[in-house]
């Protein structure tokens, strides 16, 4: 029996052109390169210039996943931008990368899970085509967090950087198999009792301001850890398949021992995990989709590989996404 399946056409990436590298934080905060990399894994991050926006970002990451796929703008009905770092507190960053595609049909929204916002887009777009209310569908990840970290803060503002990725999506029918391409299964948790171990301290109605990124490391790292590896479990059994069925794993690049520890929680290694964050820092939605366009660019995530995405963000949200390229 046939089913619809959403089936990833194309994708797309775009980082700033500046490069901060653990040196040259060390020149503004007690820091250095050898502190910065045993504990996180990054060696240097991309940042956004000034008057570049996260819209701009998502704009040319979007651009050149239709470009990937071959498609024309005009095709696409829906679009979710996934950010924490929206231009504007309203309208939706979403609707200004809709208008200089030169959409005007369909829907474009944002949506807010922090660093599994991209992990939470997919489900939600892989939602609507299945449903049959949308046929093609740009999910984004577009993040600026150089624009809320305290940057006298060394244990945060050495963790994170800029950028944005993007993935084109079709509802496709398919035989309805383990051999189909396209998204399996999704799956979304949160936990709001953890909402002040990693969040913003301000906003339009608490503090009018912006406010600057504030996390307890030692706790986000364990539930991080136990979290995704639990949510992957779940992926994995929801399919019927063990580690050693998945071709590669895309986590939400945080932490190199965060990837560590999930790893061999799950009893994988290295050698099927995508790992971009000594060159891009946490670029919190970005991360997943840059990494995708990463694998998929230098030839490692080929037509036919089944692929597990997972990411762990603020809120507590985390969540996990199982598809066959």
């Amino acid at each position: 029996m046939s089913i619809i399946r959403s089936v990833f056409r194309g994708s797309g990436a775009y980082l700033p052109e500046k490069i901060v590298t653990n040196a040259d934080l060390a020149r503004i905060v007690d820091t250095t390169d050898e502190w910065i990399v045993e504990r996180s894994g990054i060696k240097e991050r991309r940042i956004a210039a000034d008057g570049e926006l996260t819209s701009d970002m998502g704009l040319a990451a979007a651009k050149a996943a239709l470009e990937d796929a071959q498609m024309d703008a005009q095709d696409v009905d829906l679009i979710v931008l996934a950010t924490a770092t929206p231009d504007q507190t309203f309208p939706a960053t979403a609707v200004t990368v809709q208008a200089e595609l030169g959409i005007t049909h369909g829907a474009a929204f944002d949506l807010q899970a922090v660093c599994s916002g991209f992990v939470y887009g997919l489900s939600v777009a892989d939602n609507f085509l299945k449903a049959g209310q949308h046929k093609r569908a740009l999910v984004i990840g577009s993040e600026t967090f150089s624009r809320i970290l305290d940057w006298e803060d060394r244990t945060t503002c050495v963790l994170f950087g800029d950028g944005a990725g993007a993935v084109v999506l079709e509802a496709q029918e398919q035989p309805g198999g383990p051999g189909d391409r396209g998204i399996f299964t999704t799956h979304l948790r949160s936990d709001g009792r953890y909402r002040d171990k990693l969040y913003v301290d301000g906003g339009p109605s608490s503090t009018m301001t912006t406010g600057h990124l504030k996390m307890e490391g030692r706790e986000v790292f364990r539930h991080a850890v136990t979290n995704i590896a639990s949510i992957m479990r779940v992926a994995l059994d929801a399919n019927g398949l063990s580690p050693e069925d998945i071709d590669w794993f895309v986590p939400h690049q945080a932490n190199k021992r965060i990837l560590d520890g999930t790893a061999k929680k799950l009893g994988t290694t290295d050698e099927k995990i995508v790992i971009t964050l000594d060159r891009h820092g946490n670029t919190s939605a970005a991360s997943i989709p840059l990494a995708l366009d990463t694998a998929r660019k230098d030839g490692r995530i080929k037509d036919g590989d089944l692929v597990l995405m997972e990411a762990m963000g603020g809120g507590f949200t985390w969540g996990a996404v199982l598809a066959r390229w």
